[in-house]
């Protein structure tokens, strides 16, 4: 699923614009033709429908195109112009090879709800490739880089005819209003002037069925009235906080912080990362809601199954790489950000990959990364602004052949996945100095794997050009420039050199070692299939103990139930292939329940059916009454049918398509206390009031969630037209 957000400040009605890009459009060179199939406008011309056959001539290899035997893909799109409510929706799906692949794009354009002039724009598409030939890896690579081109050129496109619009003159456009019923009898004519609908501008999907008015949630019904950002305190932030710890914000992005916050107060309680960390997820996303927050609850998930939160405290660099690990933090540059050298020319790679193995140096970069955050933190209270991410200069004197031996690259092609995913917009600026005549080959192998915008902050410098205008000085203090540059600053950064051959380990050694590093985690993963769901026993001696969970729902949507019985279900059966047991690559899948158990009778129920959405995580807890058996099921949550209206929900038809498959996965952990446990925790907490959930101590993300600024604290609140 994909997502990109963006505005155009132009008063010049944006569906004029976007109606010159047909029947053909030059700067898109790949559409080549289209046709209109039907078309239907309202009696009082408030909408207008049009429903075309778009031709692409898809950048996709000959070789690919011989074998399918189409040289064209065509495409059915379909535009909704509501001049009423100011939107434009389009819709479009392939036609062409439709029972292989579905490619499925929506668009909508709306006027700003603050500002008039403003067009807001989300463009969201999805791609279930079910079967191609053989191909599908190649497609998908096709789709993706079609379809961000098209993400790329889209403003440009309607700014292009918006321009040459104004150049014939037309530089207004004025509002639509219904024609009168009766002649009016004044010579002026009276002018409707109709609420603009502000809840599409930033569509969120609702995360609770048991919320339809959307109180709280900052989000409103499709066409129904909302209250504008400004309506409440709780809409807006603080303007000297958003200055002192964010950073400037437009309106439109203060509102995604809001939101996204709100939504993860409502799903992720008790773990609410920090202003900061949630603004660097949207940033990476450039302030798309659905993919940001989607990218960010994937993140948490990581975090939490690794336990990456305790990492600082809990990791102890071994002494090869404190000896042989020429990296480090050495002051900070001049816009106070923190530096961290490494000298890359100089580490040998191969013997720290042959010692320690794959993932030890994953969770050094890691604990690097982690730091990283503490210092950005600390540096913000020092030089009193915002510093959200850190610099890194690279040395690459010394590079050479060596340092491109293929399980080092694999190696750091892992590292720079993880730390992508994870750790977006934390890198300010890249300074890679002293390039060798090698280092184009490495830069070939490594730059597909970083963010286009992540690229965009590298700054390469061959020979001694860093030393000149531009180079260093520009960035760095000279002061603190590092003696092995031409500075005069002693820097302690280990020096490398070859880790002796007496260290290295076998390749058994490194994999048990490996398993050890990373499947130290108290939580478990299973899969859960339509029909089939996953099934968890916990026996029970004394009534009153207390059964706890943790679990985040990493894909689909899931319902969670607990069933309790008197006789215990019989051990799944592995030599058949009855339901009792499914076995996934992607996690196990375990049955207990008989299907010929009759609810009521042989087993009951004894909490309500909780419904759990993608990227949710629950935490509770269940005081049980009676010994015996009691039954976790996490179950396949299957999306109801849209309801019977002119137009569906849009968020209903997003979420349908986002199920690519009838396969959810959840992470969880869970723990029984017994009862006099529990009444000792009672004790300890009679304090704090009736205790209706109790939460795993494993649970919290301590680096992420720790106390912040609250910017509800202040009475007064930013203008929102600032």
């Amino acid at each position: 699923m994909w997502c990109d957000p963006l505005a155009l400040k132009r008063s010049v009605d944006t569906q004029a614009a976007y109606e010159r890009r047909f029947p053909t459009c030059p700067l898109i060179p790949m559409f080549v033709g289209s046709d209109v199939i039907s078309e239907h406008k309202s009696e009082d011309g408030a909408t207008h429908n049009i429903e075309r056959r778009c031709k692409l001539d898809v950048d996709a290899p000959r070789l690919l195109k011989r074998m399918t035997g189409v040289d064209y893909v065509y495409f059915i799109q379909k535009n909704s112009l509501n001049r009423r409510e100011r939107t434009l929706h389009i819709e479009s799906h392939n036609e062409t090879f439709s029972n292989r692949v579905v490619i499925y794009e929506l668009c909508c354009y709306s006027v700003h709800p603050e500002n008039e002039e403003w067009t807001c724009f989300e463009q969201s598409a999805s791609l279930d490739i079910k079967s191609f030939f053989g191909f599908e890896s190649t497609v998908e690579k096709i789709a993706m880089k079609q379809y961000a081109s098209s993400i790329k050129k889209g403003k440009e496109i309607i700014e292009f005819y918006m321009k040459e619009l104004e150049e014939e003159g037309v530089t207004h456009i004025p509002r639509w209003a219904p024609a009168p019923a009766f002649p009016v009898a004044s010579s002026t004519p009276a002018r409707l002037e109709l609420p603009v609908t502000p809840s599409i501008a930033i569509p969120v999907s609702s995360t609770r069925d048991a919320n339809p008015s959307g109180e709280g949630t900052g989000s409103s019904p499709l066409g129904s009235p909302a209250e504008p950002l400004a309506g409440t305190p709780d809409d807006k932030l603080d303007a000297d906080y958003i200055k002192r710890y964010l950073g400037d914000l437009t309106p439109l992005q203060e509102s995604c912080l809001i939101r996204l916050r709100q939504w993860l107060q409502e799903t992720h309680k008790g773990k609410i990362p920090k202003d900061q960390h949630i603004l660097r997820f949207l940033r990476a996303r450039d302030f798309n809601m659905d993919k940001a927050r989607e990218i960010l609850c994937q993140s948490l998930t990581w975090r939490k199954l690794h336990q990456v939160d305790y990492l600082l405290e809990t990791w102890n660099s071994p002494q090869v790489l404190q000896d042989h690990y020429t990296g480090g933090w050495h002051h900070h540059d001049k816009d106070g950000r923190p530096l961290y050298i490494l000298r890359l020319g100089q580490m040998d790679t191969k013997g720290l990959v042959r010692a320690l193995g794959e993932e030890s140096l994953l969770r050094h970069v890691l604990s690097i990364n982690e730091e990283g955050l503490r210092r950005c933190e600390e540096n913000t209270k020092v030089f009193g602004r915002p510093i959200s991410c850190w610099t890194c200069l690279v040395d690459l004197e010394g590079l050479n052949m060596r340092h491109l031996w293929r399980p080092g690259v694999k190696a750091l092609l892992r590292i720079i996945e993880v730390v992508e995913a994870n750790y977006p917009e934390t890198l300010g600026r890249l300074l890679i100095l002293r390039a060798p005549r090698v280092f184009p080959v490495l830069w070939t192998l490594v730059s597909p794997f970083i963010d286009e915008n992540t690229r965009k902050k590298f700054l390469i410098y061959a020979g001694n050009d860093y030393q000149g205008p531009g180079g260093l000085v520009d960035y760095i203090d000279k002061e603190v420039i590092p003696d092995f540059l031409g500075g005069e600053c002693m820097c302690e950064i280990p020096e490398g050199g070859l880790v002796p051959k007496s260290m290295y380990r076998t390749a058994e050694e490194l994999e048990n070692d490996d398993i050890r590093l990373w499947t130290d985690t108290i939580y478990q993963s299973a899969s859960v299939f339509k029909g089939s769901p996953h099934e968890l026993l916990i026996e029970i001696i004394d009534a009153a103990s207390v059964i706890t969970w943790d679990f985040d729902v990493c894909k689909g949507d899931v319902v969670f139930n607990i069933f309790h019985s008197k006789r215990a279900p019989q051990p799944p059966k592995k030599d058949t292939l009855s339901a009792h047991v499914i076995t996934s690559p992607g996690g196990n899948n375990v049955q207990l329940i008989d299907k010929s158990w009759t609810l009521g009778q042989d087993y009951s129920m004894v909490e309500s059916p909780l419904t759990c959405k993608e990227g949710e995580s629950v935490q509770g807890s269940h005081i049980t009454r009676w010994p015996g058996f009691y039954i976790l099921q996490w179950k396949f949550h299957s999306m109801p049918a849209c309801s019977a209206t002119n137009l569906p929900r849009v968020d209903d038809v997003l979420a349908t398509l986002q199920v690519s498959s009838h396969k959810c996965k959840v992470m969880y952990y869970t723990e029984v206390l017994g009862s006099e446990d529990f009444r000792n925790a009672c004790c300890d907490v009679q304090s704090l009031g009736s205790m209706t959930s109790l939460e795993s101590s494993h649970s919290g993300f301590s680096q992420l969630s720790a106390a912040t600024t609250a910017s509800s604290q202040s009475q007064s609140s930013s203008m929102i037209s600032r």
